[in-house]
């Protein structure tokens, strides 16, 4: 499948209509058309071309074994990226993002395999023979464990990529994704910071059929590179899936150490 979508597209679905003009972040500039009754009009030009070129990015990593975490919390966004996401068969969050879900993977594991053993335990009837107020307290953690963790219950290793709807709500993501390296592709409304993306799509954020377009292209993308990958491996597509843990404890531990390095300078500078 090749990149089908059109500035006709992007126009029905609204992608040009951003926040009010004294809602902005000056680094979106470049990518602003106009301002009309006080709301800024993305370049939908510029839109497209950074969808095909998200496009072509996503498309290439998952080529070569590489895994997309699909982000999107808001209420305008949480359907279209769980139901993309699942289409193309990713993981992703939509309930609320868990701090270290990236960065802390380990603990976030635990929580995993905790609601995994429990599940374990009810459909073995385990749950029969308990009191009644304790089948209740762990059901309810059971639901809750479900609703934050169930895009990542397969999520054993951290993926390549993140796709993420918002990147002011989603910050933490997006400052987690950059600690471990971890590519970032994201709409960036008239109120974000695109130079915080490695993969800016300028693009309304708020309205559901253009955040259902660009995620629909997105999962377009992930879909034809899993067919390239297993074609070119012979469908070992998930043995070769995501960046290691281990990989990704030594990034943080070389950014820690570059940041501490850069603030004795800095102390060393006012001394």
């Amino acid at each position: 499948m090749v990149f089908d979508v059109s500035m006709r597209h992007l126009l029905e679905a609204g992608v040009h209509f951003g926040h009010q003009t004294k809602r902005w972040d000056p680094r979106m500039k470049p990518f602003i058309y106009t301002a009309r009754n006080d709301i800024h009009v993305i370049d939908l030009k510029q839109s497209l071309e950074r969808l095909e070129a998200a496009y072509n990015f996503v498309l290439d990593l998952v080529s070569n074994g590489g895994k997309v975490l699909f982000v999107g919390t808001k209420k305008q966004a949480q359907d279209a990226v769980k139901e993309e996401a699942l289409r193309c068969k990713m993981p992703f969050v939509t309930n609320r993002w868990l701090g270290g879900a990236l960065t802390n993977l380990s603990t976030i594991r635990k929580s995993v395999r905790k609601y995994k053993k429990l599940l374990e335990q009810r459909e073995k009837g385990i749950f029969e023979k308990l009191p009644t107020k304790e089948v209740s307290k762990l059901t309810k953690e059971m639901v809750k464990l479900e609703t934050n963790l169930g895009g990542i219950l397969e999520m054993t290793k951290l993926p390549e990529a993140i796709f993420v709807v918002d990147t002011v709500k989603e910050n933490i993501a997006v400052h987690e994704a950059r600690r471990l390296g971890i590519k970032v592709v994201a709409i960036v409304d008239t109120n974000s910071n695109p130079r915080l993306v490695d993969v800016p799509i300028p693009g309304n954020d708020d309205a559901i059929r253009a955040v259902k377009l660009i995620a629909q292209s997105i999962a377009n993308a992930c879909n034809e590179g899993t067919k390239t990958f297993i074609e070119k491996n012979g469908g070992t597509y998930e043995e070769n899936a995501y960046i290691s843990a281990d990989d990704a404890l030594e990034a943080v531990a070389a950014i820690e150490k570059e940041e501490a390095i850069l603030e004795t300078e800095a102390i060393d500078k006012e001394k």
